[in-house]
């Protein structure tokens, strides 16, 4: 059974950054994509970064361009969304999603696992 916890949500002031990782287990880690996925407050769950298993390519939603890196570490079974230039609206629960492909895509229904959600909240 496949796992993923995430980890180092919280709360930040606008402008801050944060470090999200995100724990695999099993032994697939390497040979999928990953996702990171947010879901605010009375809004739908949507696409944020999707990067492939070699980590060599990566995707990201418009309105994070430039300000977050999604990373990993397959050695660490860890996959990582770095976040700069934080702005209120970038509050949500935040969640990984492992894919069951080797390459990533934005779409939910492409992500067979995912973690339990960890929640960032930006004060203005």
């Amino acid at each position: 059974q496949v796992q993923l916890v995430e980890s180092g949500g919280g709360l930040v002031q606008a402008g801050g950054s944060l470090t999200l990782s995100c724990a695999v287990s099993g032994r697939t880690f390497g040979a999928t994509a990953m996702g990171w996925f947010r879901q605010a407050p009375g809004k739908e769950r949507e696409f944020v970064a999707h990067i492939d298993p070699n980590g060599n390519n990566a995707a990201y939603a418009d309105f994070v361009k430039g300000r977050f890196t999604i990373s990993r570490d397959n050695a660490k079974n860890t996959a990582y969304l770095q976040m700069n230039s934080l702005k209120p609206e970038d509050t949500a629960v935040y969640y990984c999603a492992q894919s069951q492909y080797s390459i990533g895509r934005p779409y939910q229904n492409e992500y067979r696992y995912w973690g339990q959600g960890t929640q960032v909240t930006v004060s203005s």
